[in-house]
């Protein structure tokens, strides 16, 4: 069913970005932005968190590890837990990614079941991959078998009626409006029962 299988959206997508590779938390760093981020100086982080400004400033560089008890002074004072002192932040914490898709501007993926439309292709490594889908389908019989990858789903009905078919459950009737959100290793199928295609919105998971 390779040509009428969305899971092969999900694998391109996957593939755009290169694998993230994890480095090693810098607490003293992960402090220094925390205070910076309440636009406290040495002087005001060390009030706030009851320890002495030279004991702050030694943990800021790397000069000593401080015990845990210090470290619950810290999150105290930062007004954060403990844990999140060790979660470092996400790459650049606000990284402004925007993505615009015009209508009739999307790139298009056609099977002999959807024809899907890409929405944000522009963007790599995303950790949603929406797209806009007609469905030509309107049998079971339409697919070789169970569409089913990695991640979880949600479709919304843009337009005409839809039947969800699904591994473990009943199939469902949709129509403008109505929704689902599945897990998407489960076996499903999507066909259209309105007059002309109808036409939904998938986002699928990439994390």
């Amino acid at each position: 069913m390779a040509d009428s299988d969305p899971s092969n959206l999900i694998r391109i997508a996957r593939e755009d970005g290169d694998a993230d590779i994890a480095q090693p938390l810098d607490l003293g760093a992960r402090v220094r932005e925390l205070r910076k981020a309440q636009n406290w100086t040495l002087e005001q982080a060390a009030q706030q968190a009851g320890l002495a400004r030279s004991t702050l400033s030694k943990i800021e560089n790397g000069q000593m590890s401080p015990t845990y008890d210090a470290l619950k002074k810290l999150a105290v004072g930062l007004q954060i837990s403990v844990p999140q002192l060790f979660t470092p932040p996400s790459k650049g914490q606000v990284n402004g990614r925007m993505a615009v898709t015009h209508s009739g501007q999307e790139a298009t993926k056609v099977t002999t079941t959807y024809e899907h439309a890409l929405l944000a292709e522009a963007l790599t490594t995303k950790k949603m991959l929406p797209y806009r889908a007609r469905i030509h389908a309107r049998g079971i019989e339409d697919f070789e078998g169970w569409v089913r990858h990695d991640g979880e789903e949600f479709l919304y009905v843009l337009t005409g009626q839809i039947m969800l078919y699904t591994e473990f459950y009943e199939p469902v009737t949709l129509k403008r409006g109505d929704s689902a959100y599945y897990d998407a290793t489960m076996g499903h199928n999507v066909i259209s029962t309105s007059a002309e295609d109808a036409m939904i919105l998938w986002v699928t998971s990439l994390s």
